[in-house]
């Protein structure tokens, strides 16, 4: 069985990754930032991309990347999701990238390794694995697109738009560029990863993937995200338990600090509990996707386990930190709405626990 153990290159990156999102992307920064007309910090992105080289970790070097795995992207995902930092990593690097790595294109994966566009996967961020290919876009005999794609994450701040579209001789994937779609941003749930409606209107593309090839490459680029997610819904969790063990530790009443009490402390224990638990899932979806053993599984225990840890940790953190946590001013809500809106971002728990039923053959 394969090491889930942390290794030193792993740890290397996460300590750069949590150094810089450290100095840039704080709480006060980032409470900040989800007031503006502009809630991605593309510069923050810029160096997470080109100086870190998130954009092309998981892309071989002959096409430009660093020919890392699962594993390593996983280790960003965890970090970021101890931030909730505003940048299209999930859009980006784990979707519209990994779709692309299984077609026969190589312009654009160079593209988005190099970190010189950011990509979007144009399907509802709600789409599970398994889901079946979505058929809200049409192409034409003349390679030109219509439809329209609603909830898309990332979409707003993307250059590359990748697009399952219903072509001519069956399921087909495209890329279109950016200014050829209109992209309205919604009313976002979660204020640091924003979701918008794409709607093409006869859009030149360029085909990079058709029948069942097309299909294949959707499918793994949502796997690839479910299992990503996982980590960083373990982030999330890891954060809220952090800080609210540290607040607990400071704050007293009768004379001792609140974290004493043994309730409080039977709380803590439990969210411990779960954060080791949604490690583990985590580690063994990104391992699974790394090495390509048993990866269907492994994706669905995650989701079905951890989506729910982030949600309860974090509504826990609120709790326990009183009524500073019930502000705007701490930022305790921006780790639940994003808590919460993992929980529904490519599949629901209820999905996966059902996929993974089927997968192993469980009766109904």
């Amino acid at each position: 069985m394969t090491d889930l153990l942390y290794s030193d290159v792993e740890e290397d990156l996460r300590a750069s990754v949590r150094d810089l999102l450290k100095a840039k992307a704080g709480a006060e920064a980032l409470l900040a930032r989800v007031e503006t007309a502009e809630p991605y910090d593309l510069k923050l992105w810029r160096t997470l991309a080109d100086e870190v080289g998130v954009a092309g970790l998981a892309v071989p070097e002959e096409l430009g990347g660093h020919g890392a795995s699962a594993r390593e992207v996983a280790v960003v995902a965890e970090e970021l999701g101890r931030s909730v930092a505003p940048v299209p990593f999930l859009g980006s690097v784990v979707l519209a990238t990994t779709a692309l790595l299984h077609t026969a294109d190589r312009d654009f994966v160079g593209r988005l390794a190099a970190g010189q566009a950011i990509g979007a996967l144009a399907v509802p961020l709600s789409t599970a694995p398994g889901a079946g290919f979505p058929s809200s876009v049409t192409a034409s005999a003349d390679g030109t697109l219509t439809g329209r794609v609603g909830t898309v994450a990332d979409a707003s701040v993307a250059d590359l738009l990748v697009v399952p579209a219903a072509g001519p001789d069956g399921p087909a994937l495209y890329v279109v560029e950016a200014p050829a779609a209109t992209v309205s941003e919604l009313v976002s749930f979660d204020l640091t990863r924003r979701v918008a409606d794409v709607t093409l209107e006869n859009a030149p593309a360029t085909l990079v993937a058709s029948g069942p090839e097309a299909a294949a490459a959707l499918e793994q680029a949502l796997l690839f995200g479910a299992g990503i997610l996982a980590s960083e819904q373990t982030g999330v969790a890891e954060w809220a338990l952090t800080e609210t063990v540290t607040y607990l530790k400071g704050r007293y009443q009768f004379g001792r600090p609140v974290g004493g009490f043994q309730s409080l402390k039977h709380r803590l224990a439990n969210l411990y509990t779960d954060l080791v638990l949604a490690r583990a899932a985590a580690r063994n979806a990104a391992d699974a996707l790394a090495t390509g053993t048993d990866v269907p599984i492994a994706v669905a225990v995650a989701q079905a386990r951890n989506a729910p840890i982030a949600v309860r940790a974090t509504e826990e953190a609120i709790q326990l930190h009183g009524g500073i946590g019930m502000t705007w001013e701490h930022p305790a809500h921006l780790y639940l709405k994003r808590a919460k809106a993992d929980e529904l971002a490519l599949g629901t728990p209820g999905r996966h626990r059902a996929r993974l039923a089927d997968l192993v053959d469980l009766p109904a």
